[in-house]
């Protein structure tokens, strides 16, 4: 007769058991850990935010608002705009240039020389001034 060994119907039984012990043994207490990320967490200081935005210019805060400038980029109804900007007495700066997406609907900025802010709403091409602030 041939023997039967009992190595390969044991293995898959003991394996389980073992490894599921191991799981179960205590290896540093849940309160040393913690103190352990505490103190790690203390000793990373956060480096201070950058003077400067990123196109260079310098960040200013209002009552802890941080002002963000926005990228000047002109739209289809640029000129439009800087002509009625023209006959409001506005000129000067940069340009109009498309503060919203584009699309149907676009909003338009425009700097003043004399530092008003000359806003425009242009649907479909269609232009009117929204302030003269």
């Amino acid at each position: 007769m041939k023997r039967m060994s009992l190595l390969p119907v044991l293995l898959p039984l003991i394996v389980p058991l073992v490894l599921a012990a191991c799981s179960g043994m205590p290896f540093g207490s849940s309160k040393e850990q913690d103190a352990e990320a505490a103190r790690r967490s203390a000793s990373l200081k956060k480096a201070p935010p950058s003077e400067f935005g990123d196109d260079g210019s310098k960040r200013v805060a209002i009552n802890g608002v941080e002002i963000v400038r926005v990228e000047f980029k002109p739209g289809v109804s640029s000129v439009t705009v800087e002509n009625m900007a023209k006959q409001s007495g506005c000129t000067g700066g940069p340009g109009a240039g498309l503060v919203s997406d584009a699309g149907p609907v676009e909003m338009y900025r425009m700097a003043c020389g004399d530092g008003r802010v000359f806003l425009a709403r242009c649907e479909l091409r269609q232009c009117r001034t929204v302030s003269l602030k």
